[in-house]
């Protein structure tokens, strides 16, 4: 990539000085029941280093909150509005009005993405897929009316966008996204001279490659094997890497090499459930350390297919959020704690000295016994835990909950969680390999405490 076109990307991102400083950027998700105020979450943004923030939507309490911080700022419109969008100009020119108007002296608003991962959803191909580029083309419509045509309009696609994507010269969009909504999505970004906005997560494929993928690999660590592309010839020291390089290769395919990318989400994982290997502070720490590095370089550094070539990042997340659903590892994602402290040390701009690495952890998964039980604070929310139960238990057959019905050997009328527990327990291990959790909005919580009592027997996972 020439300098010219590396200085434009980096002036888009960060203003004059950016070519020089170039600081990553943070994602502030909000399911969290204990997240402090948006004033307090902006002073720890700014406490970290970062150099820009990502919203999940336009609440205007965070950006009133970032108002004269000079953060740059990534905000979005939510899936669910995208048809909308799409078919009336005037219900665009009303969203950008309402939302992001009242800021744009105030706030430094930088990239509006149209909806958050919406190719991997299914069910939105008939609905929302066609409408993603005609929505774009009249939000930037909307945007340029209401003095707002700096802000640059993308939207965010995970790694499941591809078909393929080993080797990263074999990178291909999907038949059913490629030529009907990816190619047409480029060309608008192209025109636009915006990015495509990538979330790129190397732990996912190492946690899924049982022990075939190093870690050291997938946490940028150095020191680990090489891989080198047959297609290519090109040679890799890390996962990232290769999973930018293959959505390089897969929009290369689709006849828009030119397009640059963006790493709207990308990170490791502070801890997870029991089942859940190589979830760590430190890992996470080493990982988002490493990535700093790496894209904070003057001059960039790029890809081994797009060398130089500067790719705006933002790490997710500022904090572990309680309230997300799935595995454990889906809520501990933060650099920080709700309560404002450091998970691990880190500075998004690349520049602070930092603290010692946390202590190592085991990297492998738990081997033993495990049960789903009841939350410490699930008792206090009784309607909720008592919806819970009888949801697990409709999805079993009839008898398996016997036992906590009255007369039932787990029967015990003063301890609600205790037999919130045991439905729990007997739903998790039924569907757990197909996708249950042991989460059921925040009520249940993994245990290798065997939670059997007298005649009770709660049945374990061995791991």
């Amino acid at each position: 990539m020439a300098a010219a076109a590396v200085f434009l990307l980096l002036v888009l991102l960060g203003g004059a000085t950016a070519a020089t400083t170039p600081r990553l950027g943070v994602n502030y998700g909000q399911l969290g029941s204990d997240l402090p105020s948006p004033a307090a979450a902006v002073q720890l943004i700014r406490s970290i280093g970062a150099g820009a923030v990502k919203l999940y939507d336009a609440n205007p309490a965070i950006l009133s909150a970032l108002a004269g911080t000079n953060l740059r700022v990534t905000v979005m419109l939510p899936n669910q509005l995208i048809p909308l969008a799409a078919a009336n100009q005037s219900f665009a020119d009303s969203w950008v009005r309402a939302n992001l108007a009242p800021f744009r002296r105030s706030v430094r608003l930088r990239f509006l993405l149209v909806g958050n991962e919406l190719l991997s959803d299914a069910s939105l191909a008939n609905s929302t897929w066609p409408a993603l580029v005609p929505a774009m083309a009249r939000l930037r419509r909307s945007l340029a009316a209401l003095s707002l045509s700096s802000v640059k309009l993308g939207t965010t696609a995970a790694m499941d966008v591809l078909a393929a994507s080993f080797p990263p010269s074999a990178g291909a969009f999907r038949d059913d996204v490629a030529r009907p909504v990816v190619a047409p999505l480029l060309r608008f970004l192209r025109r636009t001279r915006s990015f495509f906005f990538l979330d790129a997560y190397p732990y996912f494929p190492w946690a899924a490659s049982a022990g075939r993928i190093a870690l050291n690999y997938a946490l940028m660590e150095g020191g680990a094997r090489a891989y080198t592309d047959p297609g290519s010839g090109l040679v890799y020291t890390n996962l990232l890497d290769q999973q930018l390089d293959a959505v390089a290769a897969a929009m290369a395919r689709l006849g828009f090499a030119d397009v640059p990318l963006a790493l709207a989400e990308t990170g490791w994982p502070n801890g997870g459930d029991y089942d859940q290997a190589g979830a760590s502070p430190r890992n996470a720490a080493v990982y988002n350390r490493n990535l700093v590095r790496r894209m904070t370089a003057s001059p960039p550094a790029g890809t081994p297919a797009r060398p130089g070539a500067a790719i705006p990042t933002f790490v997710f997340s500022l904090f572990n959020e309680n309230q997300k659903p799935g595995p454990g590892t889906e809520r501990r994602w933060g650099i920080l704690y709700p309560n404002g402290t450091e998970v691990y040390g880190i500075d998004l701009a690349g520049k602070a000295e930092l603290p010692p690495l946390p202590p190592p952890a085991d990297d492998g998964p738990y081997r033993g016994k495990i049960w789903c039980v009841a939350a410490p604070a699930a008792e206090s929310r009784a309607a909720e835990l008592a919806a819970a139960v009888e949801y697990a238990c409709g999805q079993l057959k009839p008898v398996a909950c016997g036992p906590i019905r009255p007369g039932g050997s787990c029967y015990k009328p003063g301890a609600p969680s205790f037999q919130a527990g045991y439905a729990f327990n007997l739903y998790w291990q039924q569907f757990r390999r197909s996708g249950g959790t042991c989460f059921f909005n925040t009520l249940a919580t993994q245990t290798i405490e065997d939670p059997s009592t007298g005649s009770c027997e709660f049945p374990s996972v061995l791991l």
